[in-house]
């Protein structure tokens, strides 16, 4: 492990401040960050584990998962239930970046402090690793739903959804290229590396196909969604109609009476049995435009994006795949 001299310490706290003006997100900035070791603690002498820092929990779940019974260390930086949107870099965060072998973040828009960051974290032999390049061929523009709340945008940029972890193929697609990453930063455990890679890949294609056979027998394929909605890359994935109030990455959270009137006339047309929120958010909306139904029967599901996965959730066994599976019991009721 790479150590920081005395003045570079000195240099990264006094720097810390600027960047964190700097940074694009807005909110309230996250406490320290949540590590784990896995496999044997190095001994006196011997080489130092791999450390590899994650920015959210889908990606630290991924590299878990890889690096079963490998000498490496994980730190998670988003924590503490802190939304991905409104994370920013403490100074803890920027010396984690200094020292690690492998840096693995989401790379959309809410990572805009990253480039920042490591400009201000220099390394040599830090391999940094972006999911959505992993992902470039596999990429969709942010959707602009029917009846959703508009969005600011430049014409000339197309933006690209960030929210890729919400698929189980770009879960197996960036869990190969992780694993090829594994490999070259430590050739010592590449074949462990390669038997976790082929064993989690294997579990991802089983809960995919659980997802294809599941929703391909379900009486409805329309989804409503009183909430952001940053599940583009699963509807597409199985062939899902959606309609929401405001896009994934959307800091609005109260919507026009002309939104809530046309998804409330969604919800009761197509006699749709849910309305779908996200995990941490509250029920008003999804409340409001139940109350604008004339039955006013729906119930209120929670679709999990795992955007804010804690580290006491963490310790009490959550994983992206238990996560998956829940979902996929949410959209059996939905879709029901």
């Amino acid at each position: 492990m790479r150590k920081i001299f005395a003045p570079l310490r000195r240099f990264f706290c006094a720097a810390l401040p600027a960047l964190v003006l700097g940074a694009s997100l807005a909110g309230c900035g996250a406490g320290s960050s949540f590590s784990a070791s896995s496999g044997p603690a190095s001994a006196q002498g011997q080489a130092e584990p791999l450390r590899i820092v994650c920015t959210t929990f889908p990606l630290y779940d991924w590299a878990r998962q890889l690096t079963q019974g490998a000498s490496v260390q994980l730190e998670l930086l988003q924590q503490g239930g802190t939304d991905l949107h409104s994370y920013q870099p403490t100074a803890r965060d920027i010396l984690s970046l200094t020292e690690a072998d492998l840096f693995f973040y989401v790379g959309g828009e809410s990572d805009g402090w990253v480039e920042q960051a490591l400009a201000q974290a220099p390394s040599e032999t830090r391999r940094d690793l972006s999911a959505m390049e992993l992902l470039a061929d596999r990429l969709l523009p942010v959707p602009q739903l029917e009846g959703m709340e508009e969005e600011e945008h430049h014409e000339e940029e197309e933006e690209e959804d960030e929210h890729v972890w919400l698929s189980l193929k770009n879960a197996r697609a960036a869990c190969q290229g992780l694993c090829q990453a594994l490999q070259e930063a430590d050739e010592s455990q590449a074949e462990l590396f390669q038997a976790n890679g082929r064993q989690y890949d294997q579990a991802l294609e089983e809960l995919d196909d659980r997802y294809t056979q599941t929703l391909a027998s379900a009486s409805r394929r329309t989804l409503l969604v009183g909430d952001r909605f940053p599940f583009c890359y699963l509807a597409a994935d199985y062939g899902l109609h959606c309609y929401a109030a405001f896009s994934g990455c959307s800091a609005d959270s109260e919507a026009s009476f002309e939104t809530v009137a046309y998804l409330a006339d969604r919800l009761e047309a197509e006699a749709l049995p849910a309305v779908l929120i996200l995990e941490g958010s509250d029920t008003d909306l999804a409340s409001t435009i139940i109350q604008n139904t004339s039955s006013r029967d729906q119930e209120i599901l929670v679709l999990d994006s795992m955007q804010s996965v804690s580290p006491a959730e963490i310790e009490e066994g959550a994983s992206y795949l238990g996560l998956m599976e829940q979902n996929l019991t949410v959209l059996q009721t939905a879709l029901a």
